[in-house]
C-alpha cells in the first residue's frame, strides 16, 4: 500500500470570481439557502476587493470580486464571467503539501505563507491546475476566527433558510480537446490520485456531440474531480460551447449533496433557480431500468429528479441551468443511496436537455 503523501481532509471552500459580489452573495443566500458569515474589503484594511463568505453545513462559498478595472481579478472575470477561481484543499500540512506537488511537476500559484490575526494563523499555499484555476492548501489547525485573518464576521440583515445542501459531493473540469488526459496524469502523479472511473464518446453521445469523461479521486475518496474533454461529433458539443464561452478550461459544475432532494429541489425551484428539464418519457420504464427505489415515483417526476443504479445502490440528482448569462458554470444536486458512481444511465438524457439549451442559445 503506497503512502498518500497528499492526505486531504476535503474541501475548505470554493471562491468565485464574479462581477458583483455583494448581488451574487444575496443570491446564494435567498436562492440556495446559504448563510453569510464573514467578509472582507474596505472595511476590514482590504482595498482592492471585496469577498463574502457564505455557509451551508460543510459547504463554504467565497464571493470575490475586485474594486477596480485593472486588477487581476477584473480581467479574470472579463474574460472568464462569473466562475470558479480557487477550489481548496483543508489539509494538515500546508507547506509539505506545496513542496510535495510542486516536486512532482505542479506550477506554484503562490509559495507557503503563514497570515495571522487575533485568532491564530493559518497557513497557506497554492498550485495552478488545469486553466487559471487554482488548489490553495489550506492548514488551520491554529485558528479560531471565523474564516481566514483578514475577514471579519458578518451577518445578513436577511435570514435565509437552509435547504439541506450538506458537502460538495465533486466538482468536475472542462478541459480542451486531447487535454483530458494530461490533467488525468497530472492528478494522478502530482497529487497522488487514482483513476475511478472512464466515460467514453459511447457512453456520453447524442446523435449530434460527445463527450469524454475521466474521474480521479484522492485516497480517502473526499476530493473527486471528474475532467471532461469534447470528443468528435455532428455539431458542437457543451464542452466546446463552455470553452468558448468560459475562454479556456475551467470548472463547468459543482456538485452539493443533500440527504432529501425532493425538499431541496422543491425549495430551489420555488425561489427560482431554473433546472434542465428531462422529458416525461424518461420515467415510463424508470423503475424497470433502476429497479426499487424508496421514494414514490410522481414527486420524482414532478420535479424531474433524475434516478440512476450502479453495485452499490443508487443516486438520485438534477442540474440546474448556467447559473450566469454565459452557459458556463451551473449545480448539480445529488442524493447518494450507497451509489458510488455519478449517473451513467442519465447522461444521454441530460445531454440531449443540455442540447435543447444549446440550441436555444444558437450554439448547437
Amino acid at each position: 500500500m503506497n503512502k498518500d503523501f497528499l492526505p486531504l481532509n476535503g474541501t475548505d471552500y470554493v471562491e468565485l470570481y464574479v462581477g458583483n459580489a455583494k448581488q451574487s452573495a444575496l443570491f446564494y443566500q435567498y436562492a440556495f439557502g446559504f448563510e453569510l458569515i464573514a467578509y472582507a474589503g474596505p472595511e476590514t484594511g482590504v482595498r482592492d476587493r471585496a469577498s463574502y463568505v457564505l455557509k451551508q453545513d460543510k459547504i463554504r462559498l467565497v464571493l470575490t470580486s475586485p474594486l477596480g478595472p485593472i486588477h487581476p481579478i477584473a480581467q479574470h472575470i472579463q474574460r472568464h464571467g462569473d466562475g470558479v477561481k480557487v477550489l481548496a484543499l483543508w489539509v494538515d500540512d500546508a507547506e509539505k503539501s506545496w513542496m510535495e506537488t510542486t516536486s512532482r511537476g505542479a506550477e506554484s500559484a503562490s509559495a507557503p505563507e503563514v497570515i495571522k490575526d487575533q485568532f491564530g494563523e493559518v497557513k497557506v499555499a497554492s498550485i495552478f491546475t488545469y486553466g487559471e484555476t487554482i488548489h490553495t492548501f489550506v492548514e488551520r489547525k491554529n485558528y479560531k476566527g471565523v474564516f481566514l485573518p483578514g475577514y471579519r464576521p458578518r451577518k445578513s440583515t436577511y435570514q435565509p433558510t437552509g435547504i439541506g445542501l450538506k458537502y460538495i459531493d465533486h466538482c468536475v473540469g472542462n478541459v480542451e480537446l486531447g487535454q483530458m488526459n494530461r490533467w488525468v496524469e497530472f492528478y494522478e502523479h502530482v497529487m497522488g490520485f487514482k483513476l475511478l472511473l472512464t466515460f467514453d464518446d459511447k457512453d456520453i453521445s447524442t446523435e449530434y456531440s460527445a463527450l469524454m469523461s475521466k474521474v480521479v479521486s484522492n485516497g480517502n475518496g473526499y476530493i473527486k474531480f471528474p475532467i471532461n474533454e469534447p470528443a468528435a461529433g455532428k455539431k458542437k458539443s457543451q464542452i466546446e460551447e463552455y470553452l468558448e464561452f468560459y475562454g479556456g478550461p475551467g470548472v463547468q459544475h459543482m456538485a452539493i449533496a443533500t440527504d432529501d432532494i425532493c425538499h431541496t429541489v422543491s425549495e430551489l425551484r420555488r425561489r427560482g433557480v431554473e433546472f434542465l428539464e428531462v422529458p416525461s418519457s424518461y420515467y415510463d420504464d424508470l423503475l424497470d431500468r433502476v429497479g426499487k427505489i424508496d421514494e414514490d415515483l410522481q414527486p420524482l417526476k414532478d420535479l424531474n429528479i433524475l434516478v440512476d443504479r450502479d453495485d452499490e445502490g443508487y443516486l438520485l440528482q438534477i442540474f440546474t441551468k448556467p447559473v450566469q448569462d454565459r452557459p458556463t458554470l451551473f449545480f448539480e444536486i445529488i442524493q447518494r443511496k450507497g451509489a458510488k458512481s455519478f449517473g451513467k444511465g442519465n447522461f444521454k438524457a441530460l445531454f440531449e436537455a443540455i442540447e435543447r439549451e444549446q440550441e436555444l442559445r444558437g450554439n448547437l
